[in-house]
Protein backbone atom coordinates (compact mmCIF):
# COMPACT_ATOMS: atom_id res chain seq x y z
CA UNK A 1 0.00 0.00 0.00
CA UNK A 2 2.84 2.38 0.89
CA UNK A 3 4.67 1.61 -2.35
CA UNK A 4 1.49 2.26 -4.32
CA UNK A 5 0.97 5.58 -2.53
CA UNK A 6 4.56 6.66 -3.21
CA UNK A 7 4.11 5.76 -6.88
CA UNK A 8 0.93 7.81 -7.10
CA UNK A 9 2.62 10.80 -5.47
CA UNK A 10 5.60 10.57 -7.86
CA UNK A 11 3.29 10.36 -10.87
CA UNK A 12 1.20 13.22 -9.51
CA UNK A 13 4.26 15.42 -9.06
CA UNK A 14 5.50 14.54 -12.54
CA UNK A 15 2.15 15.32 -14.11
CA UNK A 16 1.89 18.48 -12.05
CA UNK A 17 5.16 19.66 -13.56
CA UNK A 18 3.92 18.57 -16.97
CA UNK A 19 0.70 20.54 -16.57
CA UNK A 20 2.48 23.62 -15.30
CA UNK A 21 5.06 23.35 -18.06
CA UNK A 22 2.44 22.79 -20.71
CA UNK A 23 0.53 25.85 -19.59
CA UNK A 24 3.64 28.03 -19.62
CA UNK A 25 4.76 26.63 -22.95
CA UNK A 26 1.38 27.20 -24.57
CA UNK A 27 1.14 30.72 -23.18
CA UNK A 28 4.42 31.66 -24.85
CA UNK A 29 4.08 29.59 -28.02
CA UNK A 30 3.95 31.19 -31.40
CA UNK A 31 0.47 31.40 -32.85
CA UNK A 32 0.93 28.80 -35.55
CA UNK A 33 -1.95 26.72 -36.82
CA UNK A 34 -0.35 23.59 -35.33
CA UNK A 35 -0.28 25.08 -31.83
CA UNK A 36 -3.83 26.35 -32.18
CA UNK A 37 -5.08 22.92 -33.25
CA UNK A 38 -3.28 20.85 -30.59
CA UNK A 39 -3.29 23.19 -27.56
CA UNK A 40 -6.75 22.34 -26.09
CA UNK A 41 -6.34 18.58 -26.59
CA UNK A 42 -2.87 18.53 -25.05
CA UNK A 43 -3.62 20.77 -22.07
CA UNK A 44 -6.89 18.96 -21.24
CA UNK A 45 -5.21 15.55 -21.44
CA UNK A 46 -2.61 16.55 -18.87
CA UNK A 47 -5.11 18.42 -16.72
CA UNK A 48 -7.64 15.57 -16.66
CA UNK A 49 -4.96 13.00 -15.81
CA UNK A 50 -3.58 15.27 -13.11
CA UNK A 51 -7.04 15.79 -11.57
CA UNK A 52 -7.83 12.07 -11.52
CA UNK A 53 -4.57 11.22 -9.75
CA UNK A 54 -5.00 13.99 -7.19
CA UNK A 55 -8.58 12.89 -6.55
CA UNK A 56 -7.20 9.56 -5.34
CA UNK A 57 -4.79 11.33 -3.03
CA UNK A 58 -7.55 13.61 -1.78
CA UNK A 59 -9.91 10.64 -1.38
CA UNK A 60 -12.67 12.18 -3.47
CA UNK A 61 -14.93 9.68 -5.27
CA UNK A 62 -16.20 12.35 -7.67
CA UNK A 63 -15.61 15.95 -8.62
CA UNK A 64 -17.42 18.46 -10.82
CA UNK A 65 -15.90 21.75 -11.85
CA UNK A 66 -16.13 24.66 -14.25
CA UNK A 67 -14.36 27.86 -15.25
CA UNK A 68 -16.33 31.05 -15.90
CA UNK A 69 -15.01 34.03 -17.85
CA UNK A 70 -17.07 37.19 -18.23
CA UNK A 71 -20.67 36.01 -18.75
CA UNK A 72 -20.25 32.38 -19.75
CA UNK A 73 -18.88 29.01 -18.73
CA UNK A 74 -15.79 28.52 -20.90
CA UNK A 75 -14.80 25.07 -19.62
CA UNK A 76 -16.36 22.37 -17.46
CA UNK A 77 -15.85 18.72 -16.61
CA UNK A 78 -16.77 16.00 -14.11
CA UNK A 79 -14.78 13.04 -12.85
CA UNK A 80 -15.37 9.81 -10.97
CA UNK A 81 -18.52 8.22 -9.54
CA UNK A 82 -21.02 10.20 -7.49
CA UNK A 83 -22.56 6.87 -6.43
CA UNK A 84 -19.81 4.27 -6.16
CA UNK A 85 -21.98 1.27 -5.36
CA UNK A 86 -24.18 1.84 -8.42
CA UNK A 87 -21.33 3.04 -10.67
CA UNK A 88 -23.05 6.35 -11.49
CA UNK A 89 -20.65 8.70 -13.24
CA UNK A 90 -20.58 12.33 -12.20
CA UNK A 91 -21.65 14.96 -14.72
CA UNK A 92 -21.96 18.73 -14.63
CA UNK A 93 -25.69 18.15 -13.94
CA UNK A 94 -25.06 16.02 -10.81
CA UNK A 95 -26.36 17.72 -7.66
CA UNK A 96 -23.88 18.28 -4.82
CA UNK A 97 -24.48 19.31 -1.23
CA UNK A 98 -23.09 22.84 -0.88
CA UNK A 99 -22.54 23.15 2.87
CA UNK A 100 -21.66 26.79 3.65
CA UNK A 101 -21.75 27.84 -0.01
CA UNK A 102 -25.52 27.80 0.66
CA UNK A 103 -25.12 31.12 2.45
CA UNK A 104 -24.55 32.94 -0.85
CA UNK A 105 -28.11 32.09 -1.91
CA UNK A 106 -29.65 32.86 1.50
CA UNK A 107 -27.94 36.25 1.67
CA UNK A 108 -29.04 37.06 -1.89
CA UNK A 109 -32.65 36.33 -0.99
CA UNK A 110 -32.56 38.81 1.90
CA UNK A 111 -30.76 41.45 -0.16
CA UNK A 112 -33.49 41.28 -2.80
CA UNK A 113 -35.88 42.41 -0.07
CA UNK A 114 -33.40 45.11 0.95
CA UNK A 115 -33.72 46.49 -2.58
CA UNK A 116 -37.47 46.79 -2.04
CA UNK A 117 -36.81 49.15 0.88
CA UNK A 118 -38.18 46.71 3.46
CA UNK A 119 -35.25 47.24 5.85
CA UNK A 120 -31.90 48.99 6.23
CA UNK A 121 -28.73 47.07 6.94
CA UNK A 122 -28.06 49.05 10.11
CA UNK A 123 -31.54 48.40 11.51
CA UNK A 124 -31.78 46.64 14.86
CA UNK A 125 -32.99 43.13 13.99
CA UNK A 126 -35.46 43.40 16.88
CA UNK A 127 -37.51 45.77 14.75
CA UNK A 128 -38.55 42.71 12.73
CA UNK A 129 -38.27 39.61 14.93
CA UNK A 130 -41.16 38.52 17.21
CA UNK A 131 -38.68 38.04 20.07
CA UNK A 132 -35.77 40.01 21.49
CA UNK A 133 -32.36 39.03 20.09
CA UNK A 134 -29.62 40.33 22.38
CA UNK A 135 -26.24 39.07 23.51
CA UNK A 136 -26.92 38.51 27.25
CA UNK A 137 -23.38 39.70 27.96
CA UNK A 138 -24.25 43.04 26.32
CA UNK A 139 -28.04 43.30 26.66
CA UNK A 140 -28.22 47.02 25.86
CA UNK A 141 -26.38 46.84 22.52
CA UNK A 142 -28.41 46.37 19.33
CA UNK A 143 -27.59 43.63 16.83
CA UNK A 144 -28.02 44.84 13.27
CA UNK A 145 -28.93 42.89 10.15
CA UNK A 146 -25.54 43.78 8.67
CA UNK A 147 -23.83 42.19 11.67
CA UNK A 148 -25.75 38.95 11.18
CA UNK A 149 -25.01 38.79 7.44
CA UNK A 150 -21.29 39.35 8.06
CA UNK A 151 -20.83 37.08 11.11
CA UNK A 152 -20.27 40.04 13.45
CA UNK A 153 -23.38 39.68 15.59
CA UNK A 154 -21.39 38.12 18.52
CA UNK A 155 -23.16 34.81 18.03
CA UNK A 156 -20.23 32.53 18.75
CA UNK A 157 -21.02 28.84 18.60
CA UNK A 158 -23.38 26.33 17.04
CA UNK A 159 -24.74 24.08 19.78
CA UNK A 160 -23.61 20.63 18.60
CA UNK A 161 -26.25 18.85 20.68
CA UNK A 162 -29.09 20.45 18.74
CA UNK A 163 -27.28 20.20 15.41
CA UNK A 164 -26.85 16.46 15.94
CA UNK A 165 -30.53 16.11 16.80
CA UNK A 166 -31.34 17.96 13.59
CA UNK A 167 -29.10 15.72 11.44
CA UNK A 168 -32.00 13.80 9.93
CA UNK A 169 -31.95 11.19 7.13
CA UNK A 170 -34.72 12.07 4.72
CA UNK A 171 -34.82 15.67 5.97
CA UNK A 172 -38.18 15.82 7.82
CA UNK A 173 -39.46 19.05 9.36
CA UNK A 174 -38.62 20.11 12.90
CA UNK A 175 -41.71 21.21 14.80
CA UNK A 176 -41.71 24.90 15.68
CA UNK A 177 -38.88 25.90 13.34
CA UNK A 178 -38.07 28.69 12.69
CA UNK A 179 -40.33 30.17 15.36
CA UNK A 180 -40.59 29.70 18.28
CA UNK A 181 -37.60 27.35 18.04
CA UNK A 182 -35.10 30.18 17.35
CA UNK A 183 -36.30 32.03 20.43
CA UNK A 184 -35.84 28.89 22.54
CA UNK A 185 -32.31 28.44 21.14
CA UNK A 186 -31.06 32.02 21.27
CA UNK A 187 -32.50 33.51 24.46
CA UNK A 188 -31.55 32.78 28.08
CA UNK A 189 -34.06 30.50 29.73
CA UNK A 190 -35.07 28.88 26.44
CA UNK A 191 -35.39 25.11 26.30
CA UNK A 192 -32.63 24.84 23.67
CA UNK A 193 -30.39 27.60 25.05
CA UNK A 194 -26.69 27.28 25.86
CA UNK A 195 -24.51 30.08 27.21
CA UNK A 196 -21.81 29.11 24.68
CA UNK A 197 -24.06 30.41 21.91
CA UNK A 198 -22.89 33.96 22.63
CA UNK A 199 -19.37 35.39 22.86
CA UNK A 200 -18.15 37.84 25.46
CA UNK A 201 -17.38 40.39 22.70
CA UNK A 202 -19.64 43.27 21.85
CA UNK A 203 -21.87 42.98 18.76
CA UNK A 204 -19.95 44.23 15.73
CA UNK A 205 -16.61 43.97 17.50
CA UNK A 206 -15.27 40.62 16.31
CA UNK A 207 -15.80 38.00 13.60
CA UNK A 208 -17.36 34.69 14.72
CA UNK A 209 -18.55 32.23 12.09
CA UNK A 210 -22.05 31.26 13.26
CA UNK A 211 -24.23 29.10 11.02
CA UNK A 212 -27.32 29.83 13.12
CA UNK A 213 -27.07 33.45 12.01
CA UNK A 214 -28.18 32.39 8.54
CA UNK A 215 -31.18 30.57 9.97
CA UNK A 216 -32.10 34.02 11.30
CA UNK A 217 -31.47 35.48 7.81
CA UNK A 218 -33.87 32.95 6.28
CA UNK A 219 -36.46 33.72 8.95
CA UNK A 220 -36.18 37.42 8.11
CA UNK A 221 -36.85 36.50 4.47
CA UNK A 222 -40.06 34.77 5.56
CA UNK A 223 -41.16 37.65 7.81
CA UNK A 224 -40.49 40.36 5.20
CA UNK A 225 -41.79 38.50 2.15
CA UNK A 226 -44.72 36.73 3.88
CA UNK A 227 -43.55 33.62 2.05
CA UNK A 228 -41.90 30.32 2.99
CA UNK A 229 -38.12 30.62 2.55
CA UNK A 230 -37.92 27.67 0.16
CA UNK A 231 -40.77 28.95 -1.96
CA UNK A 232 -39.28 32.43 -2.00
CA UNK A 233 -35.94 31.11 -3.31
CA UNK A 234 -37.67 29.03 -5.98
CA UNK A 235 -39.73 31.97 -7.22
CA UNK A 236 -37.16 34.76 -7.04
CA UNK A 237 -33.80 33.04 -7.58
CA UNK A 238 -33.99 29.47 -8.89
CA UNK A 239 -36.73 29.90 -11.51
CA UNK A 240 -35.41 33.17 -12.99
CA UNK A 241 -31.91 31.66 -13.23
CA UNK A 242 -33.18 28.33 -14.64
CA UNK A 243 -31.86 26.44 -11.62
CA UNK A 244 -34.74 24.02 -12.01
CA UNK A 245 -33.22 21.02 -10.18
CA UNK A 246 -31.74 23.04 -7.29
CA UNK A 247 -33.21 23.07 -3.78
CA UNK A 248 -32.56 23.39 -0.04
CA UNK A 249 -34.62 20.37 1.00
CA UNK A 250 -34.42 16.77 -0.23
CA UNK A 251 -38.10 16.94 -1.14
CA UNK A 252 -37.17 19.64 -3.69
CA UNK A 253 -34.59 17.61 -5.62
CA UNK A 254 -34.24 14.33 -7.52
CA UNK A 255 -32.46 12.23 -4.91
CA UNK A 256 -31.22 9.78 -7.55
CA UNK A 257 -29.19 12.62 -9.07
CA UNK A 258 -27.69 13.79 -5.76
CA UNK A 259 -24.08 12.87 -5.07
CA UNK A 260 -23.88 10.36 -2.23
CA UNK A 261 -22.18 11.85 0.87
CA UNK A 262 -19.10 9.70 1.55
CA UNK A 263 -16.51 9.62 4.29
CA UNK A 264 -13.13 8.01 3.65
CA UNK A 265 -11.94 5.87 6.54
CA UNK A 266 -10.28 2.48 7.03
CA UNK A 267 -9.07 2.62 3.41
CA UNK A 268 -12.59 2.74 2.04
CA UNK A 269 -15.58 4.99 1.45
CA UNK A 270 -18.32 4.92 4.08
CA UNK A 271 -21.70 5.78 2.57
CA UNK A 272 -23.78 8.22 4.62
CA UNK A 273 -27.53 8.57 4.05
CA UNK A 274 -28.84 11.63 2.27
CA UNK A 275 -29.72 13.98 5.10
CA UNK A 276 -30.88 17.39 6.18
CA UNK A 277 -29.77 19.55 9.09
CA UNK A 278 -33.08 21.22 9.52
CA UNK A 279 -32.31 23.95 12.04
CA UNK A 280 -29.40 25.05 9.84
CA UNK A 281 -30.76 24.18 6.41
CA UNK A 282 -30.61 27.77 5.06
CA UNK A 283 -26.90 27.83 5.96
CA UNK A 284 -25.84 24.37 4.84
CA UNK A 285 -28.15 22.12 2.82
CA UNK A 286 -28.43 23.68 -0.66
CA UNK A 287 -28.02 21.04 -3.37
CA UNK A 288 -27.19 22.20 -6.86
CA UNK A 289 -25.12 21.31 -9.90
CA UNK A 290 -22.06 22.95 -11.40
CA UNK A 291 -24.13 23.85 -14.44
CA UNK A 292 -26.98 25.50 -12.52
CA UNK A 293 -24.92 27.21 -9.83
CA UNK A 294 -22.78 28.78 -12.57
CA UNK A 295 -25.87 30.80 -13.56
CA UNK A 296 -26.00 32.29 -10.07
CA UNK A 297 -22.27 33.04 -10.02
CA UNK A 298 -22.41 34.69 -13.45
CA UNK A 299 -25.21 36.92 -12.15
CA UNK A 300 -23.02 38.01 -9.23
CA UNK A 301 -20.03 38.58 -11.54
CA UNK A 302 -22.17 40.52 -14.03
CA UNK A 303 -23.78 43.14 -11.81
CA UNK A 304 -26.78 40.97 -10.94
CA UNK A 305 -27.65 39.74 -14.45
CA UNK A 306 -27.59 36.26 -15.99
CA UNK A 307 -28.77 35.68 -19.56
CA UNK A 308 -30.60 39.00 -19.57
CA UNK A 309 -32.39 38.26 -16.27
CA UNK A 310 -31.67 40.56 -13.33
CA UNK A 311 -31.85 39.20 -9.77
CA UNK A 312 -30.03 42.10 -8.02
CA UNK A 313 -28.98 45.64 -8.77
CA UNK A 314 -25.29 46.23 -9.38
CA UNK A 315 -24.95 48.47 -6.33
CA UNK A 316 -26.37 45.70 -4.14
CA UNK A 317 -23.96 43.15 -5.61
CA UNK A 318 -21.03 45.46 -4.87
CA UNK A 319 -22.33 45.94 -1.33
CA UNK A 320 -22.39 42.18 -0.76
CA UNK A 321 -18.85 41.68 -2.07
CA UNK A 322 -17.16 44.26 0.14
CA UNK A 323 -15.90 43.99 3.71
CA UNK A 324 -17.88 46.23 6.06
CA UNK A 325 -16.02 46.06 9.37
CA UNK A 326 -12.28 45.54 8.77
CA UNK A 327 -11.74 46.15 5.05
CA UNK A 328 -7.94 46.07 5.37
CA UNK A 329 -7.79 42.54 6.78
CA UNK A 330 -6.30 39.82 4.59
CA UNK A 331 -9.33 37.59 5.17
CA UNK A 332 -12.76 39.06 5.68
CA UNK A 333 -16.46 38.53 5.12
CA UNK A 334 -18.93 40.62 3.20
CA UNK A 335 -22.68 40.02 3.20
CA UNK A 336 -22.86 36.26 2.71
CA UNK A 337 -19.54 36.16 0.83
CA UNK A 338 -15.96 35.45 1.88
CA UNK A 339 -13.47 38.16 0.92
CA UNK A 340 -9.72 37.74 0.43
CA UNK A 341 -7.58 40.88 0.17
CA UNK A 342 -4.34 39.37 -1.05
CA UNK A 343 -1.57 41.72 -2.16
CA UNK A 344 -2.43 42.95 -5.67
CA UNK A 345 -5.30 40.46 -5.95
CA UNK A 346 -8.72 40.55 -4.38
CA UNK A 347 -11.01 37.50 -4.52
CA UNK A 348 -14.49 36.78 -3.30
CA UNK A 349 -16.57 33.61 -3.15
CA UNK A 350 -17.23 30.94 -0.55
CA UNK A 351 -16.10 27.53 0.63
CA UNK A 352 -18.18 24.77 2.16
CA UNK A 353 -17.32 21.58 4.02
CA UNK A 354 -19.58 19.12 5.80
CA UNK A 355 -20.39 15.41 5.88
CA UNK A 356 -19.98 14.30 2.28
CA UNK A 357 -19.19 17.73 0.88
CA UNK A 358 -16.32 20.01 -0.02
CA UNK A 359 -17.03 22.95 -2.33
CA UNK A 360 -14.79 25.83 -3.37
CA UNK A 361 -16.03 28.95 -5.16
CA UNK A 362 -13.42 31.58 -6.06
CA UNK A 363 -14.00 34.69 -8.18
CA UNK A 364 -11.19 36.93 -9.45
CA UNK A 365 -12.76 40.31 -10.28
CA UNK A 366 -9.53 41.64 -11.85
CA UNK A 367 -9.92 39.39 -14.89
CA UNK A 368 -13.59 38.50 -14.32
CA UNK A 369 -12.97 34.77 -13.98
CA UNK A 370 -14.24 32.19 -11.52
CA UNK A 371 -13.45 28.60 -10.62
CA UNK A 372 -16.15 26.32 -9.16
CA UNK A 373 -15.29 22.93 -7.65
CA UNK A 374 -17.71 20.45 -6.03
CA UNK A 375 -16.86 17.10 -4.40
CA UNK A 376 -18.71 14.52 -2.30
CA UNK A 377 -16.50 13.29 0.52
CA UNK A 378 -16.05 14.63 4.03
CA UNK A 379 -13.24 17.14 3.95
CA UNK A 380 -12.18 20.36 5.60
CA UNK A 381 -9.04 21.90 6.97
CA UNK A 382 -9.96 20.41 10.34
CA UNK A 383 -11.03 16.94 9.23
CA UNK A 384 -8.62 16.10 6.42
CA UNK A 385 -5.03 14.93 6.44
CA UNK A 386 -2.36 17.29 5.21
CA UNK A 387 -1.95 15.23 2.05
CA UNK A 388 -5.68 15.29 1.29
CA UNK A 389 -5.91 19.04 1.72
CA UNK A 390 -2.80 19.67 -0.38
CA UNK A 391 -4.14 17.42 -3.14
CA UNK A 392 -7.48 19.24 -3.39
CA UNK A 393 -5.67 22.58 -3.36
CA UNK A 394 -3.40 21.34 -6.15
CA UNK A 395 -6.49 20.59 -8.25
CA UNK A 396 -7.88 24.05 -7.53
CA UNK A 397 -4.56 25.69 -8.42
CA UNK A 398 -4.38 23.80 -11.72
CA UNK A 399 -7.85 25.10 -12.57
CA UNK A 400 -6.73 28.65 -11.68
CA UNK A 401 -3.85 28.32 -14.13
CA UNK A 402 -6.23 27.22 -16.86
CA UNK A 403 -8.64 30.05 -16.02
CA UNK A 404 -5.91 32.68 -16.22
CA UNK A 405 -4.71 31.30 -19.55
CA UNK A 406 -8.25 31.48 -20.95
CA UNK A 407 -8.68 35.05 -19.69
CA UNK A 408 -5.34 36.28 -21.09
Amino acid sequence: MKKQLVSIIIIGVFLGIAVQGSIIQVAHAETTSFVEDTQPVRSDFFLNTYVRILMRLAHKPSLATCIIHDTEVVWSNAYGYYDIENQKEATTQTLYLQASVSKTITATALMQLYEQGLFDLDDDVNEYLPFSLRNPNHPDLPITIKMILSHRSSLADDNLYWICLSYLPGDPDVEGFPYPWLEEYLTPGGSAYSSSTWSMDRPGEKYYYANIGFSIVAYLVEILSHQDFNEYCKEHIFQPLQMDTTGFRLRDVDIDNVAVPYEFKNNGYFRHPQYGIHILYPAITLRTSIEEYSHFIIAHMNGGIWNGVRILNQTTVELMHMAHFSPGDKYNYGLGWQITNKPFEKTYGHSGGYVGALDLITIFPADNTAVLLFTNALDSELHSTQMEWKAINAINNALFHKAKRIAS
